[in-house]
């Protein structure tokens, strides 16, 4: 019989290559993997059983954060989880290599705190969509790029490995999300004119839809090595800095915007699941922490039908 080490390999190439999982996911599922088999301290699948994850559960909750500065901080629940979920899945694996290991359905995920939305009111939205005002170069970019997020509710990922053959004539963009699975947005007709006004000014020939602009771009690299696409960090710099210029003093990211575009949309009347493929959710328990956005609704009618005399 393999060892859980061999396994653990074997599960990871499992889930990279048939799962088409990102290598990001890949890495995490193997910190996690790694952390639990250091733990239990045995290669034998059928030693894995409630009571040494119950242990692992127990040590998991009292580690501190002290590697991050931080030594009087436990790990989130959530956190935990992440690690739960990891041993989950392998389990799953396991189980359909038929190999006898301890049933991945007695894993129970630790309850979490319902998950609070970073939002910003209807006001500070147009406040922060007005606030690239310029004609240069990169006001354009800037107000292309919130145009683009609020228009289409896109990670800040999707948003970098965007390219400038997008076509404009249409009302649809195809994206690759997250595990590679492909799905289509839709672009606002004000996302569109300035996104055109924008590429207009352009003068490179970078394949990226959004550049890097400033004045020390080129100095370290050779014209062969240049490339002027945005950067995750760009993208986040640029969105609170516009934020600050807007007078609005709660942090705001890119995923504030991608909120706001499944707020918008639900508040509107836009249902659940339409919103959930137009966000790229696997699992529509995420897209639901957006529809405390029904409320007002709610509250509209209490207002007008509760105790009327």
């Amino acid at each position: 019989m393999s060892s859980l080490k061999q396994l653990k390999t074997q599960f990871l190439e499992y889930v990279e290559i048939e799962k088409g999982r990102a290598l990001k996911t890949v890495e995490n599922y193997d910190h996690y993997l790694t952390r639990f088999l250091e733990f239990i301290k045995n290669d034998d699948p059928e030693k894995i059983n409630d009571t040494v994850v119950r242990e692992f559960r127990l040590w998991l909750n009292r580690q501190t954060l002290k590697n991050l500065g931080k030594p009087n901080e436990t790990l989130s629940k959530k956190t935990q989880n992440y690690y739960l979920i990891a041993v989950r899945a392998f389990l799953k694996y396991l189980a359909r290599q038929d190999i006898k290991t301890l049933s991945p359905e007695r894993i129970e995920l630790a309850k979490v705190n319902e998950r609070s939305l970073d939002l910003i009111t209807g006001a500070e939205l147009s406040r922060l969509l007005a606030s690239p005002n310029g004609s240069d170069l990169k006001d354009l970019r800037d107000k292309a790029i919130l145009e683009l997020l609020f228009s289409t509710g896109l990670r800040v990922s999707e948003l970098c490995s965007l390219t400038r053959d997008i076509d404009l004539h249409s009302d649809e963009l195809s994206v690759r999300g997250k595990g590679g699975k492909v799905r289509v947005v839709f672009i606002s007709d004000t996302a569109k004119n300035v996104l055109k006004k924008y590429l207009s000014e352009r003068k490179d020939m970078d394949d990226a839809l959004f550049i890097k602009i400033g004045k020390n771009i080129s100095k370290t690299m050779s014209k062969k090595e240049e490339n002027l696409g945005v950067t995750k960090r760009t993208i986040e710099r640029v969105v609170k800095q516009l934020a600050i210029k807007a007078g609005i003093s709660k942090k705001v990211t890119p995923h504030v915007m991608r909120h706001m575009f499944a707020t918008d949309l639900l508040s509107n009347g836009a249902d659940l699941r339409s919103v959930q493929a137009m966000l790229g959710h696997a699992n529509i328990n995420t897209t639901q922490i957006y529809t405390h956005v029904t409320d007002k609704h709610l509250r509209d009618i209490h207002k007008k039908f509760h105790n009327q005399k």
